[in-house]
């Protein structure tokens, strides 16, 4: 078996990946990185992760950069998208993901730290960001092009034309209010960024 543990890294189909989980020969993995920017959906209207086109993309054309050999490790999940935790806002059906964002529980409560207890008893002072002094946000941190910046969840914001992301600045605070799904005036320079998530089977 590969001899990879969690949190390091691996290079998987010309990304790195880091390795959040291992569980039954295979690993949850993340890009490191950003990868590319892109709107969570294409209009602004109420969208969940189900239909939204960032996981039809994902799903389509992103999956389909890989080859035959990489897809045959790639496995299939079903996903549950839980409402927004401080907002209610519904998080969806279920989905059947290859690729996918992680969701606000996986960032804040399981795989860089554990802050559930600030999830769950919020202050009257949290409107838009999760603990910008979290000792866990400095985990988050992302970079593109060689700069931290925001990149998406898939669970919902505030209402469902916004999503949960995580920020760049202050870096790796959590966005539980929103980020708007499509924006009509500021072009692509405004997307949000992109890091994959998949489920790695692990070679014997």
């Amino acid at each position: 078996m590969e001899d990879i543990k969690i949190g390091s890294s691996l290079s998987f189909r010309g990304y790195n990946w880091r390795v959040l989980y291992i569980e039954d020969n295979a690993a949850l993995i993340i890009t490191e990185d950003i990868i590319e920017q892109r709107p969570y959906h294409d209009d602004y209207k109420d969208i969940t992760w189900a239909e939204c086109g960032l996981r039809k993309y994902l799903n389509g054309e992103f999956y389909d950069k890989f080859n035959d050999t990489d897809k045959s490790r790639i496995i299939e999940v079903t996903n549950k998208n839980l409402d927004n935790p401080w907002y209610g806002t519904k998080g969806g059906d279920d989905t059947k993901d290859s690729i996918f964002l992680l969701g606000i529980e996986d960032v804040v409560c399981r795989y860089f730290g554990d802050s559930s207890e600030k999830l769950q008893n919020r202050s009257k002072k949290q409107n838009y960001w999760f603990q910008r002094k979290d000792e866990n946000n400095n985990k988050r941190i992302a970079k593109f092009m060689g700069y931290d910046y925001w990149w998406w969840l898939r669970s919902p914001g505030r209402i469902n034309r916004v999503a949960a992301y995580v920020h760049g600045n202050p870096g790796g605070c959590v966005g539980i209010n929103r980020n708007s799904v499509f924006f009509r005036s500021f072009g692509a320079q405004r997307d949000g960024g992109v890091r994959p998530a998949l489920w790695l089977k692990l070679e014997l």
